[in-house]
Protein backbone atom coordinates (compact mmCIF):
# COMPACT_ATOMS: atom_id res chain seq x y z
CA UNK A 1 0.00 0.00 0.00
CA UNK A 2 1.15 3.08 -0.63
CA UNK A 3 2.43 5.68 1.97
CA UNK A 4 1.25 8.84 0.11
CA UNK A 5 -1.95 10.80 -0.30
CA UNK A 6 -4.05 11.84 -3.52
CA UNK A 7 -2.55 14.74 -3.50
CA UNK A 8 1.00 13.25 -2.96
CA UNK A 9 2.16 13.84 -0.14
CA UNK A 10 3.34 11.58 2.69
CA UNK A 11 0.11 10.08 4.78
CA UNK A 12 2.49 10.16 8.08
CA UNK A 13 6.18 10.05 7.34
CA UNK A 14 8.68 9.02 10.01
CA UNK A 15 9.60 12.25 11.49
CA UNK A 16 5.77 12.65 12.29
CA UNK A 17 5.68 9.25 13.75
CA UNK A 18 8.48 9.93 16.09
CA UNK A 19 6.78 13.12 16.99
CA UNK A 20 3.56 11.64 17.97
CA UNK A 21 2.79 12.34 22.22
CA UNK A 22 4.39 9.56 23.96
CA UNK A 23 0.46 8.45 25.13
CA UNK A 24 -0.80 7.93 21.54
CA UNK A 25 2.79 5.66 21.55
CA UNK A 26 2.20 3.81 24.39
CA UNK A 27 -1.30 3.13 22.96
CA UNK A 28 -0.15 1.91 19.65
CA UNK A 29 2.67 -0.40 21.37
CA UNK A 30 -0.11 -2.02 23.90
CA UNK A 31 -1.94 -2.48 20.85
CA UNK A 32 0.64 -4.25 18.99
CA UNK A 33 1.38 -6.51 22.28
CA UNK A 34 -2.55 -7.33 22.17
CA UNK A 35 -2.83 -8.40 18.91
CA UNK A 36 0.30 -10.96 19.31
CA UNK A 37 -0.62 -12.15 22.65
CA UNK A 38 -4.58 -12.49 21.77
CA UNK A 39 -4.13 -14.27 18.34
CA UNK A 40 -1.42 -17.07 19.93
CA UNK A 41 -3.70 -18.04 23.52
CA UNK A 42 -7.21 -17.76 22.45
CA UNK A 43 -7.70 -21.46 21.91
CA UNK A 44 -6.89 -21.64 25.95
CA UNK A 45 -9.50 -18.56 26.27
CA UNK A 46 -12.08 -20.68 24.22
CA UNK A 47 -11.58 -23.77 26.37
CA UNK A 48 -11.47 -21.89 29.87
CA UNK A 49 -15.08 -20.75 28.78
CA UNK A 50 -16.48 -24.03 27.45
CA UNK A 51 -15.04 -25.82 30.51
CA UNK A 52 -17.37 -22.73 32.66
CA UNK A 53 -20.06 -23.21 30.98
CA UNK A 54 -19.91 -27.02 30.82
CA UNK A 55 -22.89 -28.88 33.19
CA UNK A 56 -21.45 -31.72 35.42
CA UNK A 57 -21.91 -35.43 33.58
CA UNK A 58 -24.13 -38.16 35.70
CA UNK A 59 -20.76 -38.79 37.98
CA UNK A 60 -20.32 -35.67 38.68
CA UNK A 61 -17.10 -35.06 37.10
CA UNK A 62 -16.06 -32.91 34.24
CA UNK A 63 -14.17 -33.18 31.15
CA UNK A 64 -10.41 -32.59 31.26
CA UNK A 65 -9.00 -29.84 29.34
CA UNK A 66 -7.11 -31.65 26.59
CA UNK A 67 -9.81 -34.29 26.09
CA UNK A 68 -12.04 -30.73 25.65
CA UNK A 69 -9.50 -29.77 23.48
CA UNK A 70 -9.53 -32.63 21.31
CA UNK A 71 -13.37 -33.04 20.83
CA UNK A 72 -13.41 -29.10 19.43
CA UNK A 73 -10.61 -30.06 17.24
CA UNK A 74 -13.13 -33.36 16.30
CA UNK A 75 -16.14 -31.51 15.97
CA UNK A 76 -15.13 -28.26 14.40
CA UNK A 77 -11.80 -28.27 12.92
CA UNK A 78 -8.58 -26.75 14.28
CA UNK A 79 -9.58 -23.65 13.56
CA UNK A 80 -12.84 -24.09 15.77
CA UNK A 81 -10.27 -23.12 18.53
CA UNK A 82 -10.16 -19.69 17.28
CA UNK A 83 -13.59 -19.29 17.76
CA UNK A 84 -14.54 -15.72 18.67
CA UNK A 85 -11.40 -14.45 18.18
CA UNK A 86 -12.92 -11.49 15.89
CA UNK A 87 -14.63 -9.98 19.21
CA UNK A 88 -11.35 -10.86 21.26
CA UNK A 89 -9.72 -8.95 18.54
CA UNK A 90 -12.18 -6.14 18.76
CA UNK A 91 -11.81 -6.16 23.04
CA UNK A 92 -7.63 -6.39 23.37
CA UNK A 93 -6.62 -4.57 20.21
CA UNK A 94 -8.21 -0.92 21.57
CA UNK A 95 -8.40 -2.62 25.15
CA UNK A 96 -4.49 -3.14 25.85
CA UNK A 97 -3.80 -0.24 24.07
CA UNK A 98 -6.02 1.84 26.44
CA UNK A 99 -4.77 0.19 29.51
CA UNK A 100 -1.35 0.80 28.78
CA UNK A 101 -1.80 4.28 27.10
CA UNK A 102 -3.74 5.05 30.74
CA UNK A 103 -0.82 3.53 32.57
CA UNK A 104 1.19 5.59 31.33
CA UNK A 105 -0.47 9.07 31.52
CA UNK A 106 -1.29 7.65 35.17
CA UNK A 107 2.47 7.05 35.92
CA UNK A 108 4.17 10.27 33.94
CA UNK A 109 1.71 12.32 36.11
CA UNK A 110 1.94 11.03 39.49
CA UNK A 111 5.13 9.30 39.86
CA UNK A 112 7.92 11.32 37.11
CA UNK A 113 10.39 11.74 39.75
CA UNK A 114 10.15 8.48 41.27
CA UNK A 115 8.57 4.68 41.36
CA UNK A 116 5.84 3.75 42.72
CA UNK A 117 5.24 1.51 45.98
CA UNK A 118 3.45 -1.47 45.91
CA UNK A 119 0.17 -0.81 46.72
CA UNK A 120 0.25 2.53 44.12
CA UNK A 121 1.49 -0.60 41.79
CA UNK A 122 -1.72 -2.22 42.70
CA UNK A 123 -4.38 0.99 42.61
CA UNK A 124 -2.48 1.92 39.18
CA UNK A 125 -3.00 -1.53 37.97
CA UNK A 126 -6.57 -1.74 39.07
CA UNK A 127 -7.63 1.57 37.99
CA UNK A 128 -6.16 1.78 34.36
CA UNK A 129 -7.93 -1.68 33.85
CA UNK A 130 -11.24 -0.45 35.71
CA UNK A 131 -11.53 1.76 32.68
CA UNK A 132 -10.94 -0.23 29.58
CA UNK A 133 -12.86 -3.08 31.35
CA UNK A 134 -16.19 -0.78 30.87
CA UNK A 135 -15.12 0.41 27.67
CA UNK A 136 -14.64 -2.78 26.10
CA UNK A 137 -17.44 -4.74 28.03
CA UNK A 138 -19.66 -5.35 25.34
CA UNK A 139 -16.97 -7.01 23.18
CA UNK A 140 -16.07 -9.07 26.56
CA UNK A 141 -19.68 -9.94 26.73
CA UNK A 142 -20.04 -11.01 22.60
CA UNK A 143 -16.29 -12.92 22.91
CA UNK A 144 -17.96 -15.07 26.18
CA UNK A 145 -20.64 -16.40 23.81
CA UNK A 146 -18.77 -16.09 20.64
CA UNK A 147 -16.51 -19.02 22.63
CA UNK A 148 -19.12 -20.89 24.82
CA UNK A 149 -20.63 -22.69 21.06
CA UNK A 150 -24.02 -21.75 22.95
CA UNK A 151 -24.71 -18.89 19.99
CA UNK A 152 -25.45 -19.26 16.71
CA UNK A 153 -24.11 -15.45 15.60
CA UNK A 154 -23.27 -14.76 11.83
CA UNK A 155 -21.11 -11.34 12.74
CA UNK A 156 -20.13 -9.24 15.35
CA UNK A 157 -22.21 -6.37 14.19
CA UNK A 158 -24.81 -8.54 13.50
CA UNK A 159 -24.87 -9.82 17.40
CA UNK A 160 -24.48 -6.55 18.54
CA UNK A 161 -27.33 -5.76 17.47
CA UNK A 162 -29.78 -8.87 18.46
CA UNK A 163 -28.19 -8.58 21.73
CA UNK A 164 -28.91 -5.03 22.43
CA UNK A 165 -32.77 -5.57 20.75
CA UNK A 166 -33.80 -8.64 22.77
CA UNK A 167 -31.75 -7.58 26.07
CA UNK A 168 -30.80 -4.00 25.98
CA UNK A 169 -28.04 -1.90 27.56
CA UNK A 170 -28.15 -4.45 30.16
CA UNK A 171 -27.46 -7.51 27.85
CA UNK A 172 -24.23 -5.92 26.40
CA UNK A 173 -22.78 -4.77 29.94
CA UNK A 174 -24.12 -7.83 31.81
CA UNK A 175 -21.38 -9.40 34.49
CA UNK A 176 -20.12 -5.91 34.68
CA UNK A 177 -19.27 -6.33 38.30
CA UNK A 178 -17.63 -9.47 38.13
CA UNK A 179 -15.75 -8.36 35.40
CA UNK A 180 -14.26 -5.33 37.33
CA UNK A 181 -13.98 -7.76 40.30
CA UNK A 182 -11.94 -9.82 38.52
CA UNK A 183 -9.55 -7.78 36.09
CA UNK A 184 -8.83 -4.73 38.07
CA UNK A 185 -7.46 -6.90 40.67
CA UNK A 186 -5.80 -9.00 38.45
CA UNK A 187 -4.27 -6.25 36.73
CA UNK A 188 -3.36 -4.71 39.87
CA UNK A 189 -2.05 -7.56 41.69
CA UNK A 190 0.14 -8.37 38.54
CA UNK A 191 1.63 -4.82 37.80
CA UNK A 192 2.58 -4.92 42.11
CA UNK A 193 4.07 -8.53 41.63
CA UNK A 194 5.45 -7.50 38.00
CA UNK A 195 7.58 -4.34 39.01
CA UNK A 196 8.51 -5.97 42.70
CA UNK A 197 10.45 -8.86 41.14
CA UNK A 198 11.96 -6.99 38.34
CA UNK A 199 13.21 -5.00 41.51
CA UNK A 200 14.18 -7.64 42.91
CA UNK A 201 16.50 -9.32 40.34
CA UNK A 202 18.98 -6.41 39.59
CA UNK A 203 18.44 -5.64 35.81
CA UNK A 204 21.39 -3.36 35.75
CA UNK A 205 23.86 -6.61 36.61
CA UNK A 206 21.63 -8.92 33.76
CA UNK A 207 23.29 -8.98 30.37
CA UNK A 208 21.04 -6.62 27.80
CA UNK A 209 21.00 -9.72 25.44
CA UNK A 210 18.88 -11.83 28.64
CA UNK A 211 16.45 -8.25 29.36
CA UNK A 212 13.36 -10.08 27.28
CA UNK A 213 14.11 -13.39 29.23
CA UNK A 214 14.13 -11.85 32.07
CA UNK A 215 10.79 -9.58 31.67
CA UNK A 216 9.05 -12.73 30.73
CA UNK A 217 9.99 -14.78 33.66
CA UNK A 218 8.99 -11.88 35.52
CA UNK A 219 5.48 -11.88 33.67
CA UNK A 220 5.13 -15.45 34.61
CA UNK A 221 5.58 -15.20 38.22
CA UNK A 222 3.09 -12.15 38.46
CA UNK A 223 0.32 -13.88 35.84
CA UNK A 224 -0.05 -17.10 37.98
CA UNK A 225 -0.68 -15.48 41.60
CA UNK A 226 -3.33 -12.74 39.90
CA UNK A 227 -4.84 -15.66 37.96
CA UNK A 228 -4.89 -17.55 41.17
CA UNK A 229 -6.82 -14.74 43.49
CA UNK A 230 -8.94 -13.60 40.39
CA UNK A 231 -10.66 -17.45 39.23
CA UNK A 232 -13.93 -17.23 41.10
CA UNK A 233 -14.73 -13.71 39.64
CA UNK A 234 -13.82 -14.56 36.65
CA UNK A 235 -16.68 -18.03 36.88
CA UNK A 236 -19.17 -15.77 38.15
CA UNK A 237 -18.64 -13.11 34.75
CA UNK A 238 -18.52 -16.29 32.40
CA UNK A 239 -22.58 -17.44 33.50
CA UNK A 240 -23.88 -13.85 34.13
CA UNK A 241 -22.83 -13.01 30.85
CA UNK A 242 -24.17 -16.28 29.05
CA UNK A 243 -27.00 -16.04 31.32
CA UNK A 244 -28.28 -12.25 31.46
CA UNK A 245 -31.80 -12.94 32.25
CA UNK A 246 -31.27 -15.65 34.88
CA UNK A 247 -28.87 -13.68 37.16
CA UNK A 248 -29.84 -10.62 38.78
CA UNK A 249 -27.21 -9.81 40.85
CA UNK A 250 -23.42 -11.38 40.75
CA UNK A 251 -24.06 -12.27 44.35
CA UNK A 252 -26.95 -14.41 43.22
CA UNK A 253 -24.95 -16.02 40.68
CA UNK A 254 -22.25 -16.41 43.23
CA UNK A 255 -25.16 -18.94 45.28
CA UNK A 256 -26.31 -20.67 42.26
CA UNK A 257 -22.59 -21.55 41.37
CA UNK A 258 -21.91 -22.69 45.43
CA UNK A 259 -25.32 -24.49 46.09
CA UNK A 260 -24.69 -26.57 42.15
CA UNK A 261 -20.97 -26.87 42.57
CA UNK A 262 -19.67 -26.43 45.46
CA UNK A 263 -16.36 -24.89 46.28
CA UNK A 264 -14.49 -25.94 43.29
CA UNK A 265 -17.70 -24.23 41.28
CA UNK A 266 -15.19 -21.10 41.16
CA UNK A 267 -11.71 -22.76 40.05
CA UNK A 268 -13.75 -24.53 37.38
CA UNK A 269 -11.50 -23.70 33.94
CA UNK A 270 -8.32 -22.41 36.16
CA UNK A 271 -5.81 -24.18 34.22
CA UNK A 272 -6.75 -22.84 30.60
CA UNK A 273 -7.72 -19.21 32.34
CA UNK A 274 -4.00 -19.03 34.51
CA UNK A 275 -2.48 -20.88 31.04
CA UNK A 276 -3.74 -17.91 28.80
CA UNK A 277 -4.00 -15.02 31.19
CA UNK A 278 -0.07 -15.76 32.39
CA UNK A 279 1.28 -15.93 29.02
CA UNK A 280 -0.74 -13.41 27.67
CA UNK A 281 0.07 -10.38 30.21
CA UNK A 282 3.70 -12.07 30.29
CA UNK A 283 4.23 -11.75 26.43
CA UNK A 284 2.21 -8.66 26.32
CA UNK A 285 4.03 -6.76 28.62
CA UNK A 286 7.45 -8.08 27.22
CA UNK A 287 6.69 -6.72 23.78
CA UNK A 288 4.98 -3.42 25.52
CA UNK A 289 8.50 -2.86 27.26
CA UNK A 290 10.68 -4.07 23.79
CA UNK A 291 9.04 -1.08 21.93
CA UNK A 292 8.72 1.60 24.43
CA UNK A 293 12.45 1.10 25.23
CA UNK A 294 13.07 1.23 20.94
CA UNK A 295 10.84 4.31 21.09
CA UNK A 296 13.20 5.66 23.81
CA UNK A 297 10.18 5.97 26.26
CA UNK A 298 10.53 4.54 29.76
CA UNK A 299 7.06 1.98 30.42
Amino acid sequence: MSNVSMAGEPLLPRSQFSQLHPVVKAFLCGSLSGTCSTLLFQPLDLVKTRLQALPLSATGRQPGMLRLFITIIHNENILGLWKGVSPSFLRCIPGVGLYFSTLYAAKQHFFLEQDPSPLESVLLGAGSRTLTGVCMLPFTVLKTRYESGKYGYRSVYGALQHIYRTEGPRGLFSGLTATLLRDAPFSGIYLMFYTQAKKIVLQEQIDPSFSLLLNFGCGIFAGILASLATQPADVIKTHMQLSCEKYQWTVQAANVIFKNHGVTGFFRGGVPRALRRTLMAAMAWTVYEEMMEKMGLKS
